[in-house]
């Protein structure tokens, strides 16, 4: 049935209508029906605010698949088309042609168009998908215009939500991924007191290059290590986790000191992007007696050590080997080093230590500046997690905003009444 497009009537709403909903652009609209005698009689509208709406026509679906072509920004479908297609018989379902435009353009404003009678019909097109529905009987120039308008700005509020939707959706997956490759200390059984902190560089990220565990094993040795993988990206976030798992993998397995790092270099040659990416790495294996303790610098700062009654400073270290990845045939010594009855041992990664004292383009705060800093809230009485909450959040202030490198800080204590 016909469907004349007469000329448009000027209407003062028409034209803020149009400004506001489509910025004043022109629109392409392709409509599809099967009049012999063609449906539309105009090739194109001009509302009131002098935008065009140009009209392209198609009698079936595979004409409208020909020419639905990028700039067409709207597709009117007429649920009176015939359902048949060049690949198939006439359907019953007169929603059939509807349901194909839609998988076919799926980025696409589509309106259905119908009859007065066909109310149920129309109201379930839009159900289908429809972004609107038009009556035949009531169709003129100026609500054809306003309809196609609302029609795509409709769309684009859609998929503006679909897309939100789909980032909140990768954002809780990824977040759950990244809370799942952070580790959780196996230390039953041993009195030591366990506390850690970590901020990735990364804008949005809960994963960086810096990585930590905390283990015990059988014989009740506890064994902590800390290490930074060279660069910022998830590619290093990643390898961060691989060292993390085959050093506790490798831990269980019974390897220590020289041997075990040997082993973790060969996994970070194996998995790095490029001879260029190299790791730092400290580990500390603790007696079981908790007094003494094995200590192993792969090219990482030494730990900070405070004990009752002493001053805090760093655990001594001067043999420590290079970073992994760096020396094909690298050693790493053990050292052995005396802890005491009571002390408390925070393991740090270099973003700790790297931030300025005074803001942008003053001094790094460096190991010094971080015993003094630690020292001072020990003496506080601060502990556990919220030591390491009040030294990231100084570190923070004093460098004047967010800090660009990972950091990641691990503290292990003995606390004993009775014995030094």
């Amino acid at each position: 049935m016909p469907v004349p497009v007469p000329r448009q009537r000027v209407d003062p709403s028409d034209r803020a209508a149009g400004a506001e909903h489509t910025g004043g652009t022109d629109l392409t609209l392709l409509v599809i029906e099967d009049d012999p005698a063609g449906t539309f009689t105009a090739p194109e509208l001009t509302d009131a605010s002098g935008n065009r709406v140009r009209i392209r026509t198609a009698r079936n679906l595979t004409e409208a698949e020909r020419l639905l072509t990028d700039d067409v920004h709207c597709v009117l479908v007429d649920l009176a088309l015939p359902s048949s297609t060049a690949a198939g018989p006439v359907d019953a379902d007169r929603l059939t042609a509807l349901r194909h435009v839609l998988r076919l353009a799926p980025r696409h404003a589509v309106l259905a168009l119908t009859s007065a009678g066909d109310a149920e019909l129309a109201a379930e097109a839009v159900r289908t998908g429809a972004q609107d529905h038009l009556l035949r009987e009531e169709l003129d120039g100026p609500l054809l215009s306003r309809a196609i308008r609302y029609a795509v700005e409709r769309k684009r509020a859609d998929s503006v939500q679909v897309k939100l939707a789909e980032s909140r959706l990768r954002a809780q997956e990824n977040a759950r991924l990244e809370r799942g490759l952070l580790p959780t200390p196996l230390l039953q059984g041993s009195d030591l007191r366990f506390a850690a902190r970590y901020r990735p560089g990364r804008s949005r990220a809960l994963l960086g290059g810096d990585f930590y565990d905390t283990v015990r094993t059988p014989d009740g040795t506890v064994h902590a290590m800390i290490g930074d993988v060279s660069g910022h990206g998830p590619d290093e976030a990643a390898l961060g986790v691989e060292l993390r798992i085959a050093w506790r993998a490798l831990t269980f397995a019974g390897l220590c000191g020289d041997e075990l790092l040997s082993t973790l270099q060969k996994v970070l040659e194996h998995e790095r992007e490029s001879e260029e990416i190299f790791a730092t790495l400290c580990t500390v294996d603790i007696a079981p007696d908790g007094r003494r303790a094995g200590l192993c610098l792969a090219g990482h700062p030494s730990p900070l050590i405070a004990r009752r009654g002493a001053p805090t400073g760093l655990l001594p270290y001067e043999d420590s080997g290079p970073a992994l990845g760096v020396l094909p045939r690298a050693r790493w010594p053990r050292k052995q080093v005396e802890l005491g009855g009571s002390w408390s041992l925070m393991m740090y990664t270099d973003g700790l230590i790297e931030g300025r004292t005074a803001g942008p383009g003053s001094p790094r705060l460096g190991q010094e500046g971080m015993v003094e800093m630690v020292s001072r809230q020990f003496a506080q009485g601060l502990d556990g997690e919220e030591l390491l909450e009040s030294a990231v959040a100084e570190v923070r202030q004093l460098n004047g905003g967010e800090l660009t490198d990972d950091v990641a800080v691990l503290l292990l204590s003995r606390h004993r009444r009775d014995r030094r």
